[in-house]
């Protein structure tokens, strides 16, 4: 195994970055404070050069190669943010990078990476998912001879994101209690931890990951690195299959505790963070912040800092988020009804069934020839949870048959 990170190392990736990457704003969130009873900031990434933070390991890895490794050029695989921290550094240290994505990343993120990187990068779009991409990339590093740079399983990588810690510790001018941060493969926490564990061991580093991709936490509960079979892929920049070598390593003995947060929170904390602070943030930049409120009986009078680490959110996802976040709070619901067909049913089911303050949001119904029922899918959303019991009384009362799709994924997936 390649020798671990060390606090020497981020200070030198310190001396790289200067110039390069910004010192970003520490603020106090009176919202969060009040509802906790403690004393929270966020470290803002979302402001970042390229909206996160991965620019910080990118070019620390990037400008540490010899001249040799520069001329050969580099390699990376990436659908979002390391892609774009990869591109920024090409561009800066005008170096030439072949950057793979999978074939399936929407055009806005494309854009991005060709923007920042301009004419010292090529955009290779391959493979429909982000591992059959990597597969190509690592192929074509090793037979073209050039230094693949990895968004988190790297010395040098890790080291760059550890320059965030030490800016942290810069900001706060009271011992920090809690640290919460998001993990995906690694690379973030690993670099947090390197700095935390030297200069400021008494606090206590909490891991955050998706309820759909807890990686880090199956590996730490079974002893070695897993890989997950299945995987919910909605918090892209925290939705990895497997954690690297190097922040197992750092996290077996250095996290706190792994908490995971159900996505649908996270969507959550993305409209709130919008609509009463006027942030974007994605929903791996939202991860850390959503964890917050599960310790908020832990929290009382300490001080608390979340990694807000990534506003690279397409806007074009809002309408699902907002979605997943209804669910999340039981307000909207889906029921296939079998409607009998007959005059007057729908207008029936409008006046009898729903309750005053409910809201038909979505309704598929065909009239089919020589049937005396017909299916029709229908979504309502409700002002309170608690009024999903009297709407299914009444559908009983009145005879009308359903099935009930929230819980039942393969179907509900062709709705949302």
């Amino acid at each position: 195994m390649a020798s671990l990170p060390s606090l020497e190392g981020v200070y030198e990736a310190v001396s790289r970055l200067t110039g390069v990457i910004r010192k970003t704003p520490w603020e106090y969130n009176e919202r969060l404070s009040e509802e906790t009873s403690a004393s929270v900031f966020f470290k803002r990434e979302d402001l970042q050069q390229i909206r996160s933070f991965k620019i910080r390991g990118a070019y620390n890895k990037i400008s540490s190669l010899t001249p040799a490794q520069r001329a050969g050029g580099i390699i990376c695989a990436s659908a979002g943010n390391h892609a774009q921290g990869v591109a920024f550094s090409c561009k800066k240290l005008q170096i030439h990078g072949d950057i793979y994505m999978p074939a399936t990343t929407p055009q806005q993120k494309v854009s991005q990476v060709r923007m920042f990187g301009e004419h010292y990068i090529h955009i290779i779009l391959i493979g429909d998912t982000y591992d059959a991409c990597q597969k190509e990339a690592l192929k074509h590093a090793q037979k073209e001879k050039k230094v693949f740079i990895h968004p988190f399983d790297d010395k040098e990588v890790i080291e760059g994101q550890g320059t965030l810690a030490l800016e942290i510790l810069e900001n706060s001018e009271s011992p920090i209690d809690y640290l919460f941060v998001p993990i995906g493969g690694g690379g973030l926490v690993s670099g947090i931890l390197t700095v935390f564990q030297a200069l400021s061991p008494q606090t206590k580093i909490i891991g955050v990951e998706p309820e759909g991709a807890p990686s880090m936490q199956h590996s730490l509960a079974e002893g070695k690195r897993v890989l997950l079979k299945t995987m919910d892929r909605f918090v892209d920049g925290a939705a990895v299959r497997q954690v690297g070598v190097l922040p197992f390593e750092i996290c077996k003995s250095g996290l706190t505790e792994v908490v995971r947060v159900h996505e649908g929170k996270i969507c959550q904390m993305i409209l709130d963070l919008y609509n009463k602070e006027g942030i974007v943030a994605e929903p791996a930049g939202a991860l850390a912040i959503a964890a917050v409120d599960l310790y908020k009986e832990k929290l009382k009078g300490k001080r608390v800092v979340a990694l807000l680490c990534g506003g690279n959110n397409d806007i074009i996802r809002m309408p699902e988020i907002s979605e997943r976040a209804l669910l999340y709070a039981n307000l909207k619901h889906y029921f296939l009804i079998d409607f009998p067909q007959r005059a007057g049913a729908l207008k029936e089911f409008v006046t009898e069934i729903l309750g005053p303050n409910d809201d038909i949001t979505h309704f598929e119904f065909s009239k089919k020839s020589f049937r005396t029922n017909a299916p029709a899918v229908i979504g309502i959303q409700l002002k309170d949870a608690k009024d999903l019991a009297g709407l299914v009384e009444r559908m009983k009362i009145h005879n009308f048959q359903f099935d009930y799709l929230n819980n039942k994924e393969n179907l509900f997936q062709f709705v949302i």
